[in-house]
């Protein structure tokens, strides 16, 4: 157990930690007024080391104002150190644009690039910070699983990432290295998941602090065998995380003993909509993106979600509408994790449809069977009972359907365009019955374990615009105020 009381020689730790952004442009600027708190709460700290870091996922997809955006954000916000997370890869081609921008330090210790890639020369295993005389060694991890969440391209070719064991041997080999440096304050910048940084946090020896993302889990307080774990040498390690797409960020103050020993601990978790958007980053950011163009106005629309890969999504189910209605297929499918916010009552403009539709993935139009449909859905499906909940389930239009939180498709029905609703066996879908889909192209190409949709000689149509398009599109051709509301056609049971 750690000891509450604080001692007088103890070294004092404030850390302001993100993870997980996705290119959530308004949260940052929100986030930049939190941090501004806490610039101002520890000035006249001289004894307090602060620190400011990131695990991750602070970029998203392949427009480049939007990363532009997410480096910007880090630079001022003082990041010193941030984990390379799936979605800082996911400029593939056009990372040498992206890259020279950084000025943070950016680390994995469990990946090897090849030399001809623009990450080679950016990435380092770790890095020595020092603080009022203190050192401290900080570690950073890409994800095992990156390939499954990344677009096929050139970070298939030149970057390999360590499987599960060997992942957790890079991270002690350099906490090793660390060590034989006189280093006894060791963090881990982890976008390896909550249940990888548990076994790091029982298997490994030397770590002190573990800053996790990329399973979104939100993590408040401390307590012993959810967050508080003790390493083989039977030392206090801390785990933290801070949800996704910058609605929450953290504080972690710490109080280590001469040996590196953490005595005591405090982890607060802010809501970043507590917090003003910083204008003059605001401002900047406008710049960046250029003119705001209103498309439309929202009269009324649900609070967010709680569970954001699994739960059902209203906000979802209005632009799949759109793009069914704009592209005239019978179905569209809109995977959960393309969606990273919420409508507001209020105007729909750029810079909100940006906000919610960052990846900017285009879409394709693809001829498949009831069978693959269904097949698909049951795969999406299990998201309810797999880790993370990842990949997420699907939303639709032209489609409702019935499942269990226990991951189990339970009835479909197809709408068909007289809105007359077709039951779909489930059981014993049909493999000769064809519905024109449209969705975006990573699931188009099998990606997150959607091989099956990975049907390219029954493409129909490849567009060079994503969601977003088809929404400006419908909202154009009407002045009423859109009400977003829902309409049960996911219900789970």
């Amino acid at each position: 157990m750690i000891n509450p009381i604080s001692q007088a020689n103890n070294i004092k730790t404030s850390i302001f930690y993100i993870n997980d952004y996705h290119g959530k442009s308004i949260n940052m600027e929100r986030t930049i007024s939190a941090a501004n708190v806490f610039d101002a709460m520890n000035k006249d700290k001289k004894d307090v080391d602060t620190f400011k870091l990131s695990s991750g996922d602070i970029m998203i997809g392949e427009d480049f104002k939007t990363n532009q955006l997410a480096v910007m954000f880090q630079k001022v916000l003082g990041i010193r150190a941030s984990a390379v997370g799936n979605h800082e890869y996911d400029m593939q081609d056009r990372a040498g644009m992206i890259l020279p921008l950084v000025n943070y330090n950016l680390l994995s210790c469990n990946v090897k690039i090849n030399p001809r890639n623009h990450w080679s020369n950016k990435i380092k295993p770790s890095l020595i910070e020092e603080r009022n005389g203190h050192k401290y060694g900080i570690i950073g991890t890409s994800p095992i699983d990156l390939f499954k969440r990344s677009k096929k391209g050139v970070i298939q070719r030149d970057i390999s990432v360590s499987n599960t064991r060997d992942t957790v041997i890079d991270i002690q080999n350099e906490v090793n290295k660390l060590q034989q440096q006189g280093i006894n304050k060791i963090i881990l910048l982890s976008h390896l998941g909550y249940t990888m940084d548990k076994i790091i946090a029982n298997q490994t020896q030397g770590i002190d602090v573990i800053l996790g993302g990329h399973s979104h889990d939100l993590i408040k307080d401390v307590k012993e065998g959810k967050n508080l774990f003790y390493s083989q040498t039977k030392e206090p390690v801390i785990i933290t995380q801070a949800g996704r797409d910058g609605k929450n960020f953290g504080i972690l103050n710490l109080e280590f003993d001469q040996n590196g020993i953490i005595k005591k601990v405090q982890n607060n978790v802010g809501n970043t909509r507590d917090f003003r958007r910083y204008a003059p980053i605001k401002y900047v950011f406008d710049k960046i993106f250029g003119a705001r163009e209103t498309y439309g106005h929202v009269e009324s629309a649900p609070p967010p979600l709680k569970k954001d890969l699994i739960e059902p999504n209203p906000h979802a189910y209005f632009i799949a509408d759109c793009i069914k209605k704009d592209l005239d297929c019978d179905i569209a499918i809109l995977p959960s994790p393309n969606i990273r916010g919420y409508f507001e009552q209020g105007k729909i403009d750029s810079r909100i449809l940006a906000d919610i539709l960052p990846f900017q993935n285009k879409l394709y139009k693809v001829k498949y069977s009831e069978k693959e449909i269904v097949d698909a859905i049951k795969l999406a499906s299990k998201s309810f009972t797999n880790v993370a909940n990842k990949p997420g389930i699907f939303y639709t239009s032209g489609l409702e359907y019935t499942v269990s939180t226990n991951g189990k498709l339970l009835s479909m029905n197809f709408i068909n365009k007289a809105g007359k609703k077709v039951p779909i066996n489930i059981d014993n879908p049909r493999e000769n019955k064809f519905y024109t889909t449209v969705l975006n192209d990573y699931c188009a190409q099998g990606n997150d374990g959607f091989q099956l949709l990975n049907q390219p000689e029954r493409v129909l149509k490849k567009y060079n615009f994503d969601a977003t398009q088809c929404v400006k599109n419908i909202l154009a051709q009407t002045d009423k105020p859109v009400v977003i509301k829902d309409d049960n056609r996911i219900t789970v049971i």
